[in-house]
Formats: structure tokens, sequence, C-alpha cells
């Protein structure tokens, strides 16, 4: 007897449809990949800001003992001319110093925190500073994570924190925005996100001068890949965002001053800043190291050579070119010029990238001797912030 069956023969599975417009059910959404993101920078993120807690507790602790106030002291100097142009806007030109030297977006976004907050253009400028901080710290966990491995991102942030000079990161000044946008800029890069690169790019060069150490970096690593013929169009778009911001700025004090120089005359003119090659750096540093001199402007001449020495250590190590290429055009501008030797420790604080191979270092010796050679830094870096602030007379 045949056995009749209704059963209709096995067809194969359709292929799921591909193209563009496809949505991969497996890739989590934006909201969800920034908050594992954030998760797993929660520790460098702790660690900076119970680092630079300290220090500005030394700074809080300090001047309320010599009756100044802290806040006060963490927005002096370079401080008080953002916050003039967050009440009462960029000055004319005729004025011997004339403020139009400071970039826009910090004193930009310090005015809009003020008008949409309770505080103060002070506290706002604090904030500001405060978060930019934070994030430059996870910009530098994000590159060392990227390039070797979790505890190196924590170290690298660590290390910014306890750096001579950063209690600058906690003041009203634009280094901690600029290096979070620089750091966001350069792992962008990495990645080849170029559209990303280019936007992030165009803020830094709204946000500090020295946006001519990254622009030429993110310029190079896009015309390569024009001429490999990768990634279609979006290296064209970081070509042409990158320099947009910096070009920009300087065109509008070039028409407010009726010269295309104009930026770059009134640095010269009006704060004694000229580029002679590193004559005046070289001069000033042989003066420091022969003569009785002051604190800060010995751990100026330490920091300056050992950031050449990092530098080369970051060639043996061979960083990825877009890092080395950064740090050594910040380099070359900073300890180039002449003028504000007292500063230039300050000025390196954007070159981040210097402190990687300390890093992987400190990883590599494992966490009892990383946390021992990291309180011995927290203590010196407190107190020398807190001295910069309240003995040093001088902008640090």
């Amino acid at each position: 007897m045949d056995v009749v069956t209704t059963e209709e023969p096995s067809r194969p599975a359709p292929a799921p449809p591909t193209g563009p417009a496809t949505a991969d059910p497996a890739r989590p959404g934006l909201a969800r990949r920034l908050r594992d993101a954030a998760r797993d920078a929660a520790p460098a993120l702790a660690v900076f800001a119970a680092i630079r807690l300290v220090g500005v507790l030394v700074v809080y602790l300090w001047a309320r003992s010599l009756d100044v106030s802290p806040a006060e002291r963490l927005t002096r100097a370079d401080g008080n001319w953002y916050l003039g142009i967050v009440q009462h806007g960029y000055d004319g030109y005729e004025k011997t110093q004339s403020n139009m030297a400071f970039f826009p977006l910090y004193p930009g976004l310090t005015a809009a925190v003020e008008r949409l907050s309770p505080f103060s253009p002070r506290e706002s400028a604090l904030v500001v500073a405060w978060l930019a901080a934070l994030a430059a710290a996870w910009g530098l966990f994000a590159i060392g994570r990227h390039l070797h491995d979790r505890r190196t991102g924590v170290l690298l942030a660590a290390l910014w924190a306890v750096v001579p000079h950063a209690v600058v990161e906690s003041m009203g000044y634009s280094e901690s925005l600029f290096t979070a946008l620089a750091a966001w800029t350069l792992y962008a890069l990495l990645r080849r996100h170029w559209v990303t690169a280019g936007v992030v790019c165009l803020f830094a060069g709204l946000t500090r001068p020295t946006a001519s150490s990254l622009i030429p970096v993110v310029g190079l690593a896009a015309l390569l890949a024009v001429v490999r013929r990768r990634d279609g169009w979006r290296p064209w778009a970081a070509l042409l965002l990158a320099p947009a911001g910096w070009l920009g700025y300087l065109a509008w004090v070039g028409n407010r001053t009726g010269r295309l120089d104009g930026w770059f005359h009134i640095q010269s003119a009006g704060w004694g800043t000229t580029f002679d090659f590193g004559v005046y750096t070289v001069d000033r540093g042989k003066q420091v190291l022969v003569q009785v001199a002051a604190l800060p402007l010995l751990v100026v001449t330490v920091v300056a050579l050992l950031s050449i020495m990092f530098f080369v250590l970051s060639v043996i190590d061979r960083q990825p070119w877009q890092l080395l290429l950064y740090s050594g055009l910040l380099l070359v501008t900073t300890l180039g010029a002449a003028g504000y030797y007292h500063s230039k420790a300050r000025f390196l604080l954007p070159a981040f990238p210097l402190l990687l191979p300390a890093a992987v270092g400190l990883a590599r010796a494992g966490w009892a001797r990383a946390v021992t050679v990291l309180v011995t830094l927290v203590a010196f870096s407190a107190y020398f912030g807190g001295y910069l602030l309240l003995i040093w007379t001088k902008s640090p």
C-alpha cells in the first residue's frame, strides 16, 4: 500500500535583505552604546575626578587660610580675560593688549551656561572647565584603551590629572576644553570616523590657537585617505571642516582690525609673543639652570626637558603617526615661541600623547607600583597647584 504525503519539499530559507537601509538587529542603539561606553570609562573618570578634587581641596583650604577667595584664584590671570569677554564682549583693536587674542568657544560656552543657569559668570566658567576636563579624561581613556588596554586608558587619564600644572585643568582656562576636543578628534581619526573628526576639530579651532597643531593631522590623514580612495566622500568632509573654525576666527579678527594678519599682530605687538625657533626658550632655560630661580621656572624647565624625552620614547614605541605629529607640532609651536616662559608647561597640557609611554609602563608594572607612583605625584601636583595660585604672582 502506497503512502501518500502532502508535505511540501523543504526550501532553503530566504537570504536576509542586504544594503545600507537594512538595520543590524545585533547592533545596539546609540543610547545604549553611550551608556556602555560611560560605564566602561567610569573607573578612569572616577580616578581623574578624585585626583582633581584633592588638588582643588588643597587650593580651597590654602586660600581660606590666607583669607582669599578660592573661586577668584581659580579664575585669575587669563581667567579674568575670559570673564571680561563673557560680560562685555570683545574689545576694540586700539587697546594695548586686546582680548581678541583669546579664542571664542570657551567664553561663549561660559556665557551660555550663565544665561541658562543660576550660576554667576565666574561659577559658570568653572563649571564649563570642570565638565571639559572630564570629557578630556574620557577621551584620553578611550585612546589608551583603543591602542593598548583598559588599564592603560585609566592610567593615561590619571597621569594627566597629576602633571605639575594640572591645577589649570580645574581653572577657568581653555586648556581643558581644547584637550577634550583634541583627544576626541584624534580618537575619531584613529577609528576613521572622518566627519566626526572634522566637526570636533572645527570646534577645537575655535578654542585655542594651538589648533594649528591639530588641523594638519586631520588634513594629512584625510588626504592620505583620498589618495588611497578610501571611505568615499567622508575624508573630503574632514578636510574642509577641520580648519574652518580656526581660519574663521582669524578672518573675523582680520576684519575687525583691518589687516589680514590682525590676530598675529595682536599677539606680537600687544602680547609680545613671536616665533623664534626656540632661541628664547633655550636662553631662558639656561638662565634658570645656572642662577637662583623661582620654583615654577625650575618646574617649567624640567617639564620641557621631560616632554622632549617622552616624545623620543613615543617615537621608539611606534605610536600612531597621528599622535606623534600632533605632539611634535605642539612641542614646536610651544617651545619655539618667544615669551611667557613661565607658562610653557601649561601650554603643553594638551600634549597628552607624551604621557602614553609612562601610562604603558605603569600598566605593565602592576597596580601596586602604579598606585605608589600616582600617590606621590598627587601630593606634589596638589602642593604645586596651590603654590601657583596662592604664592606665585604670575599666570600659571
